[in-house]
């Protein structure tokens, strides 16, 4: 689930970064009870993908992130501090096309930062190997 709106920047030439926080949920059972464990992750996109985000991609709005972890560091000695994003390399959107429901079904396939969301087909568009 987005936390909030994606903070959008447009760079020298054209580059154009997205950022926002993500939140994912692993749900399980402790001595009988169920336990909720939420863990909160920095999204970076760039270029079509991150104009993709300025569009559609809203506060609440569910999603499928692929990407790579990435970690870097500001400052010096005792004040060193680390940050750690995930550069997303796929998106796709979850939840019904107009953001009602629980956002169990697909409304459009993947999104990488060269290609555009297809029209809502109700699957994924890539063909597994399996």
């Amino acid at each position: 689930n987005v936390g909030k709106d994606p903070e959008v920047k447009y760079l020298d030439n054209n580059l154009v970064v997205a950022k926002f926080p993500l939140a994912t949920t692993e749900v399980y059972k402790k001595d009988g009870q169920r336990v909720e464990t939420t863990e909160w992750h920095n999204i970076v996109m760039w270029r079509g993908l991150a104009e993709i985000a300025e569009k559609y991609v809203r506060k609440g709005k569910q999603l499928y992130i692929e990407g790579k972890i990435r970690t870097s560091s500001y400052g010096e000695g005792e004040n060193k501090k680390y940050r750690t994003e995930i550069v997303a390399d796929q998106m796709t959107m979850l939840g019904s096309p107009r953001g009602e429901g629980n956002g169990s079904q697909l409304s459009s396939g993947p999104a990488t930062m060269d290609t555009p969301i297809p029209a809502a087909t109700g699957a994924p568009t890539d063909d597994l190997p399996f």
